[in-house]
Order: structure tokens, then sequence, then C-alpha cells
């Protein structure tokens, strides 16, 4: 009989490939989301979890508004911390291993350096405050869960969902619609993540799952790179030549402080026998290769 694997969130961006990612490799995958159950309901996440018996919890779902938090800073914390109690505490009655996404935010970029497992967290706003909270609610009820850092994610799921990704925000702004008013594109230039392909990112889960790894692991796209430069990458890969700027955190004032330098390291990921992430160029060529399949399926 396959393994049980529970996802919550997977109707978003990452929890479409988790939910094919597993499936894939044999798993007998069930999904959820918000409209099935709501996290942030301890007595529906405990039900579902019973019904299902699983042996594997994976939790994608987030409230990832990072400037939107700022001003509704209970809903974040609702979300990515105590759901993420909710769901711990009903995998320590079920017996089950849960593995839970984090992100970047949880360090302030003061390091200049692509951040390693041991560095310690120092999150800047409400958003990065309620998802460090996260992991601390999974490593307070569980013993050994698997938290997941990663960082700036995208895949073709983005097509489907509402807020979408980076590379469909670069791509609207340089449609014709998008350029009906001769606007130029700005994109940050001071601030570095490493972009992380969602596909590639569920692909390396199941392997963490299948070795059965525990504690926190970081993984990220593997590429260090300014949003203004992943941005041009973005349209020279699609051909497009719309004007495009840099800008930097002085000139474009957002509500959430944010990290300048949060690339993630994949040293302890590949010491695993992980297979390395693919390279940004590889990813985005394969985003866009997927693309229209997706959007037709879409229409």
């Amino acid at each position: 009989m396959p393994e049980r694997v529970a996802i919550f969130g997977s109707g978003g961006q990452l929890g479409v490939e988790l939910m094919g990612a597993f499936r894939s490799r044999g798993y007998d995958a069930a999904g959820f989301e918000r409209t099935s159950v709501d996290i942030t309901d301890a007595a529906q996440v405990e039900r579902a979890i019973a019904r299902l018996d699983p042996a594997v919890v994976i939790n994608s779902a987030a409230y990832n508004q990072v400037d939107v938090a700022e001003k509704e800073p209970h809903a974040a914390f609702l979300v990515n911390a105590l759901a993420v109690r909710n769901i711990a505490m009903a995998c320590r009655q079920a017996d089950a291993r849960l593995v839970h996404f984090s992100t970047d935010y949880v360090f302030d970029g003061l390091a200049g350096r692509a951040y390693r497992e041991e560095d310690q967290p120092h999150p800047l706003g409400a958003y990065a405050v309620s998802k460090l909270a996260g992991e601390l609610y999974a490593r307070a009820y569980l013993d050994a869960p698997l938290i997941v850092r990663t960082s700036g994610v995208f895949g073709p799921g983005g097509l489907s969902t509402a807020r979408g990704n980076f590379v469909e925000l670069m791509l609207r702004l340089a449609s014709p619609q998008g350029q009906a008013q001769g606007q130029t594109i700005r994109v940050v230039e001071d601030h570095v993540a490493s972009p992380t392909y969602a596909p590639a990112l569920a692909s390396r889960v199941v392997d963490l799952v299948e070795r059965r790894i525990t504690g926190i692991v970081h993984a990220g796209g593997g590429t260090p790179i300014s949003w203004f430069d992943w941005a041009v990458k973005i349209f020279e890969a699609a051909g497009l030549h719309p004007p495009l700027k840099p800008t930097n955190e002085r000139e474009f004032r957002t509500a959430a402080r944010r990290p300048k330098y949060s690339a993630l390291s994949n040293s302890k990921l590949e010491s695993l026998g992980v297979a390395p992430m693919p390279s940004l160029d590889e990813a985005i060529h394969d985003y866009l290769r997927v693309r229209p399949q997706k959007t037709a399926r879409a229409q």
C-alpha cells in the first residue's frame, strides 16, 4: 500500500508541484485547500489528519503578503504561526512526520553572504516574525520536524493563483497592455535573493522525505541575484525588450522592511546527497517552455 501524504496549501504555487512530485513517486497524496480545511481552526485540522491518517504531512500554506502584514499582523500570525501549531499538534496526535516551509525572510540580510542553517535568525517585520514563530511552533510540539527554508518561489502553478509570481508580474508589465501607458518598469537592484523554481523544490523535498531528514534545511535556487538582474534574465529569455530601469530601497519605499541579501546556501542540502538545484537560467527557460501549455489549460 502506498505511503499516504497530506498536503496543506495544495492549490498554491508550490502545493500543486508537491502534489505532482509525490504522486509521480508512487505516494498516495491528498491535498487540502483553504476551502476544504481552515488551518487556523485546530478542530478542522485535527479531524482532517485523523481521518486521512497520513505518514507525512506537508504544510505549504502561508500568508505571504509581506507589506499587508504590517497593517494586519494578527492575520499573518494566525496562518504562519498559530496554524502551524495546529498542524504540529495534530501530527503529534497521529504520529505523522511534518514538513513545514519557511522563508529567507527570517534573516535580516546583513551577513552579506548566503545564509546557512546555523545562522541566527533576525526577522525585520510582521510577516518575517510570523514565519519564524511557525518554525518555533513546529519544533516546540514535535521532536523531529523537517523545516525547509526557501526563497522567491516561482513556478507554473503561479498562473492559476491570485497573486501569481515575479515572472508573471514582469511578463504582464512587458505585455502590450502593460506598456499601453508607456511606463518604464522599475525593479530594485539593491536586494538579493535566490529565486527558487517550484517544480525543482518539490522534487528535492520528496528526496528529503525519502531520506527521513529532519531539522532545518535550506533549499533556495542556488543563484544569488538582485531582483533587477532577475528581471533582465526573464526578458532576455522571453525575447522581450521593455523599458527597464533599476531602482533601490530609497526610491522604492515599501511598508515592510526586507532583508537586503537573503540568498540561501544549499551546501547542507547537497551534502545530504540531494541533487543540486537547477541554475536560474535553466529554471526560467523551463518555466517559459511549459507556460503556454498551462495558460491554454487555464483558459
